[in-house]
């Protein structure tokens, strides 16, 4: 017997033993510093923004038809026709939510880069505005943060102006999709839709449209500053019409964010870009960055580069309702001259050298 409780003590001792060495190895190991959290955090705000513009409409388009063969039909055929009831809702001002613009992880998407926004002049509230975007780079990051999320101080830095941002129409006919579009702000890049901004909400708008669009992002690359502007007038046709002034933006580090395998003009591939931007409204860019786990693999989440949008100094435009073409073409030139100003007087600051250019096509 005293054999046996002898044992039995043994191996209580080798037990205790065991566990104070387990829980001294535990303690041992470094605990995650407050870098670490922000780091982890910053990067899982990039990656569910990426995959909620990459995947979520093609996701949700899916599973609604997946669920059409399923005992939950009822749920697509409803949603379908609150679809059809609510076309028109982007158009007309959409279901903007305040408490979504202010999300805490707006914050740790902005510091990831960082993205930060400038300010040269005063925009009044007695006005509306039409922003104009440059570059569209790859995914628009600048102009998301910015003129979406509260992250980078737009409503304090401008007071008593709102912002909105235009991207597809396409993108407001996928499910759920639209939903999440909408209540952050955006609207579709049509004519009723920013006519609608501009004259049934008052003053104080600024519409910001990203005016390179998807042929752009084809030239989209680290060190080349080239935007499609000279034959893109119909911001300032619509600027005329309501009277809306002009207001150039450019989002230095823009073009940093992502490398592109870029095709030359004339190849059958960039043929296969362009023809497929005509049908779809965007183009199929073979574009890579950083992967989840370093920074020096490669993946679809952007480097960690800095971007700086700077606004510029706003063009007063008259309201013309019917403008002429000389009339357009005139403020069209106008607004490249402030545009190419804006640029000039802050490539350096921002990390490009003096020799750098900005390229009009």
């Amino acid at each position: 017997m005293k054999t046996i409780i002898a044992a039995c003590s043994q191996n209580l001792s080798g037990s205790r033993a065991s566990i104070q060495t387990a829980l001294r190895t535990l303690l041992a190991v470094p605990w995650p510093s407050q870098r670490d959290i922000g780091s982890a955090l910053q990067l899982l705000a990039v990656l569910q923004w990426v995959l909620s513009f990459l995947l979520l409409g093609i996701v949700s388009l899916l599973l609604l038809i997946y669920l059409l063969f399923t005992s939950l039909w009822l749920i697509p055929v409803l949603y379908l026709a609150w679809i059809i009831f609510d076309w028109d809702t982007p158009e007309k001002g959409g279901r903007r939510l305040s408490c979504l613009r202010r999300w805490t992880v707006w914050k740790h998407f902005r510091d990831y880069f960082p993205v930060k926004l400038v300010k040269t002049h005063d925009l009044s509230p007695s006005h509306n505005y039409i922003i104009g975007s440059h570059p569209h780079g790859i995914l628009c990051v600048g102009a998301f943060c910015n003129f979406i999320t509260g992250s980078t101080g737009f409503e304090e830095l401008f007071p008593g102006i709102r912002s909105f941002l235009t991207t597809l129409a396409g993108n407001f006919r996928l499910p759920l999709f639209r939903e999440y579009l909408m209540s952050g702000g955006l609207f579709p890049v049509t004519r009723r839709a920013i006519g609608y901004l501009l004259s049934q909400q008052g003053t104080g708008n600024a519409v910001a449209i990203v005016i390179g669009g998807a042929a752009e992002s084809l030239s989209c690359r680290p060190g080349v500053t080239t935007l499609i502007l000279k034959n893109r007038k119909g911001f300032v046709r619509m600027a005329l019409r309501h009277g809306a002034f002009l207001v150039p933006s450019f989002s230095f580090g823009e073009n940093d964010l992502f490398r592109q395998v870029v095709f030359e003009e004339g190849s059958w591939m960039r043929s296969i870009q362009r023809r497929f931007q005509k049908m779809m409204g965007f183009a199929p860019c073979l574009f890579y960055g950083r992967g989840l786990t370093s920074g020096r693999s490669r993946g679809f989440l952007p480097y960690a580069r800095p971007i700086t949008t700077v606004v510029g100094e706003p063009l007063a435009v008259p309201k013309v309702e019917n403008p002429s073409r000389e009339l357009v073409d005139r403020y069209h030139e106008l607004y490249i001259r402030a545009l190419l100003k804006l640029f000039n007087e802050n490539k350096t600051k921002y990390g490009l050298s003096e020799s750098d250019e900005l390229h009009i096509l």
